[in-house]
């Protein structure tokens, strides 16, 4: 079975699995960095039987020191994903609105406690509609299921480990945000600009289009270009670990399933004002 398999999920064979007496857990993810809720989206029509799980409340934690989107509480994290029906050993799907991104932190952050089977819609909720396929406005009931999260599935890269492997040689710390932010000309969102000094560049469109990624052969040929071999070291780091869960994933679809999440990601490098920042610098190496 290619790997692909095991990670993405495209609508008509989703459809099927639908079909079956005992489908797989479908979880709305749906997101937006600043409003309108995902939740409104959900409201508005969802994959039949899905259940809305909100990113920010249920599968993070609470902003802070550690970063806009750190790491859940365990203990909560397995209540709202049993309140959601995820079951021990049994399959989930999870989609968002299309870009791929919470619907990759989601499918992250299930593995990383400890539920290998999930996969992520590809191409989100609009590849459902645009396959023709039905969509629902009804709530489900799902019953409680009984999943327990083990924390610590996935690597996990904090401030230290990050500005480690940055320095690294080999290793790859890899900054998907824009050029303009990573070189501190803009920042949007943070309060600081620039980057993690020793970090290289490549911006998610590179890699993903559309929530939509392409064959393996190519994500290693991108990968690469920014210094990523079969034997390097390589993590991943954004605004906030929500896009770079995306590099995460297709690191994984290309062969790198040791691929290292930095959480807490540039909101919380910035958090500590003695921790350098890097400006400037070639968008890759």
């Amino acid at each position: 079975m290619p790997v692909t398999a095991d990670l993405l999920v495209e609508p008509d064979r989703l459809a099927a699995e639908l079909d079956h007496a005992d489908p797989p857990t479908l979880l709305d993810v749906r997101w937006r960095l600043t409003g309108p809720p995902g939740r409104d989206d959900y409201a508005a029509g969802h994959l039949p039987g899905a259940v809305f799980v909100d990113l920010d409340t249920e599968l993070c934690g609470r902003p802070g020191a550690a970063g806009r989107h750190p790491l859940p509480d365990p203990a909560a994290l397995q209540a709202a994903l049993r309140a959601a029906g995820v079951r021990a050993g049994h399959p989930v799907v999870v989609y968002d609105g299309g870009d791929g991104m919470s619907a990759a932190r989601a499918w992250w952050t299930l593995r990383w406690a400890g539920h290998r089977q999930v996969r992520v819609l590809h191409g989100g909720f609009p590849s459902w509609t645009a396959a023709g396929l039905p969509v629902d406005t009804s709530v489900p009931a799902p019953a409680p299921g009984d999943v327990t999260v083990a924390p610590g599935a996935l690597p996990v890269l904090d401030a230290a480990a990050a500005a480690r492997l940055a320095a690294a040689e080999p290793g790859v710390l890899i900054d998907v945000r824009a050029a303009p932010r990573y070189r501190g000309e803009h920042e949007p969102v943070d309060p600081v600009a620039g980057h993690v000094p020793g970090a290289v560049n490549l911006p998610a469109p590179e890699y993903v289009t559309q929530g939509r990624f392409p064959g393996a052969e190519a994500l290693r040929e991108r990968f690469g270009a920014a210094g990523v071999d079969a034997d390097a070291p390589v993590g991943a780091y954004c605004g906030s670990g929500v896009t770079a869960a995306q590099a995460v994933l297709a690191l994984h679809l290309a062969g790198r399933p040791d691929a290292a999440l930095y959480v807490g990601s540039w909101s919380e490098w910035v958090a500590d004002p003695d921790r350098p920042v890097a400006t400037g610098g070639p968008s890759g190496r």
